[in-house]
């Protein structure tokens, strides 16, 4: 009864941690979720609010940061762990960080939107919007395979990061051309240029988050391009459709839905882990 106590116990505590990390990472999308939607609608009345709330969420961001690595370490401390449990407390740590720094770049978007709305006559990027469209599906698909431990979903967000990467180059070329031909709009040009460097970013950081979820999931490193010709295998006939699999010694994998079912925003993925942090839309 004993030993059958323990492990209860030591399940429980790894799947706090989990817990934990999704929060913390539904947190963040709702912050991040929140600038963009200030930045991409600077002449709504309904969004005028929305960059105070990302300042708000910050604090709690930094406080969930540090709930997180204090539990991971006390479950080093505890020194039995399998390869997965190991896995796990390693990426815990690494997604961490780059989820709070998701939260630092939405802050930086919120200030971005803030000063653009006192600039009269700025006026948005046209690919602005398809940008932080593609932003907001990396971010929804990463915490997707978080939730759900999904490789394919990972695999997905890390083959999107060049499509952010061409957005980024067009704005900045077509600002560029813009702001030489009329003087005026060089302060509202350098206010997209720096937003679409921190969506760059924001994307880079999901990139990582994608990277240590196969990593915890099934042991590959595939950063810096390692690995990435390696689609993760599913039986002949299941396609796309998000059926469960399970890894040999590891925990079961939850059946999770098609890639169409998380573009915008995870909260519909499973609402019981947190409350949806969904904005109001102009």
């Amino acid at each position: 009864m004993a030993s059958t106590t323990a492990g209860l116990s030591e399940a429980v505590l790894y799947d706090a941690l989990v817990s934990y990390l999704v929060s913390m990472a539904r947190t963040v999308e709702g912050a991040m979720n929140r600038a963009l939607d200030a930045l991409t609608s600077l002449d709504s009345a309904r969004t005028s609010e929305l960059p105070g709330e990302v300042f708000l969420l910050e604090p709690r961001i930094n406080e969930m940061e540090i709930v997180i690595d204090e539990h991971a370490i006390r479950l080093l401390r505890r020194g039995s762990f399998s390869d997965d449990e190991m896995r796990l407390i390693v990426a815990a740590l690494k997604i961490t960080n780059d989820l709070e720094r998701i939260g630092d770049l939405a802050v930086n978007l919120a200030q971005g939107a803030v000063s653009l709305r006192e600039m009269p006559g700025a006026r948005i990027p046209e690919e602005l919007a398809p940008m932080a469209v593609a932003v907001r599906a990396m971010v929804s698909k990463s915490l997707g395979a978080l939730i759900f431990r999904n490789v394919e979903m990972a695999t997905q967000v890390l083959e999107s990061d060049d499509v952010v990467d061409q957005y980024r180059d067009r704005i900045f070329e077509n600002l560029l051309a813009s702001m030489n031909q009329q003087a005026t709009l060089i302060s509202s040009g350098m206010q997209f240029i720096l937003a679409t460097r921190h969506l760059e970013r924001i994307a880079d950081h999901a990139t990582n988050i994608a990277e240590d979820i196969i990593f915890w999931v099934r042991g590959l490193d595939v950063r810096h391009g390692r690995g990435l010709a390696m689609r993760p295998e599913r039986p002949e006939g299941q396609g796309n459709s998000g059926i469960a699999s399970e890894i040999p010694g590891e925990r079961p994998v939850a059946a999770s839905p098609g890639p169409a079912a998380v573009i915008e925003n995870s909260h519909g993925l499973d609402d019981g882990v947190t409350p949806a942090c969904d904005t109001e839309r102009a």
